[in-house]
């Protein structure tokens, strides 16, 4: 089979890979389509591990099931997700399931920029759902992307008519303001600095979008009936938007840190202000099966309008291009490899 290979954001190589036996509790899933998350071309964190094969927002068709699998059989129509939890330890027991060890170590084989991956059975027990027909494979592919937004929301304890701002408005921003949109909030702010995204994500239900560079602090009042935001969503890995976030938040104000910055970022932190004003800061990272099984209905009753999301289908061997794309973040919001186009 063919694979697409990382050994860096400019050197995505396509190469020839066997195709991988399953064991009596795997899967083999044929990959139709796989989109290149933010997280793929964050080189600090994927440079340690190369060479490898990236992707992990994948779905497809069923190749093969090993004689002990009983939930799924050959041809059906499903989307996997690579991360999945014990569901036993104290973490999980305490529904912080995408802080678990097991959830960090699991992954499919070898990656979703491939045209085949073996699914192991822990994954296939909790992390393989069936996709309707009338979703898309490419629809699908946003499934783990969305699951991850909905349970920063969740996390974050965000509920409807808050006013919501998100900083960056690269993929995981779009989708917090679609998803912010969907469950009722009042005005959504966006900011980028890039006038291609901050366009998407006035498409996408922002009200009201900036330049990240502008002083949002003076501006929100004044178009925000006097309040600063009262959910914010910082999905840029930029360390000035973490300050920012929270010198935006309004009293009782709530802050997701969503996108992750590089190991050893360190911010000013305004102890009193945070103290004195009641923000409530959180973080998220991945999914769980609850947020995951909320994607695929959001996705299915197209409440979140993904199929407009999608900017690029690329063959897998043009992979490297898809890889420049996405880390030049220019005019580009979501795109999707196609391995066997």
């Amino acid at each position: 089979m063919k694979v697409a290979v990382y050994y860096s954001n400019d050197d995505v190589r396509t190469e020839e890979r066997p195709v991988h036996g399953i064991g009596q509790d795997e899967v083999l899933v044929k990959i139709m389509a796989s989109g290149i998350c933010g997280s793929d071309v964050m080189e600090w964190y994927r440079i340690k591990s190369a060479p490898r094969v990236l992707g992990h927002e994948i779905s497809g068709v069923i190749e093969a099931v090993g004689a002990a699998v009983t939930r799924f059989k050959k041809g059906d129509r499903v989307f996997v997700t690579h991360h999945v939890p014990c569901n036993i330890c104290r973490l999980c027991l305490k529904g912080l399931h995408t802080a678990c060890d097991t959830l960090h170590k699991t992954n499919f084989d070898p990656g979703g920029f491939a045209q085949f991956v073996r699914v192991p059975a822990i994954n296939v027990d909790r992390g393989m759902f069936n996709i309707p027909d009338s979703m898309s494979f490419e629809d699908a592919t946003f499934i783990e992307p969305l699951a991850c937004v909905i349970r920063g929301f969740r996390t974050a304890g965000f509920v409807a008519a808050e006013s919501v701002l998100v900083l960056g408005s690269g993929i995981a921003g779009i989708l917090a303001i679609a998803l912010a949109k969907a469950m009722g909030a009042g005005r959504i702010m966006a900011t980028d600095i890039n006038p291609y995204r901050l366009k998407a994500a006035q498409r996408f239900g922002a009200d009201m979008v900036f330049n990240a560079s502008e002083d949002l602090a003076a501006r929100i009042p004044a178009i925000n009936d006097g309040h600063l935001a009262e959910f914010i969503a910082v999905s840029t890995g930029a360390p000035q938007a973490f300050m920012q976030a929270l010198k935006c938040a309004d009293k009782g104000g709530k802050v997701l840190f969503f996108a992750p910055a590089k190991p050893g970022t360190d911010i000013p932190f305004p102890l009193f202000d945070v103290w004195n004003n009641a923000t409530a800061i959180s973080s998220s990272y991945a999914a769980a099966d609850k947020d995951l099984e909320a994607a695929i209905t959001l996705i299915g009753s197209e409440r979140i309008p993904v199929k407009d999301m999608i900017t690029h289908r690329l063959p897998l061997a043009q992979t490297s291009k898809g890889f420049t794309m996405v880390a030049s973040a220019q005019d580009s919001l979501k795109v999707i490899i196609e391995p066997h186009a």
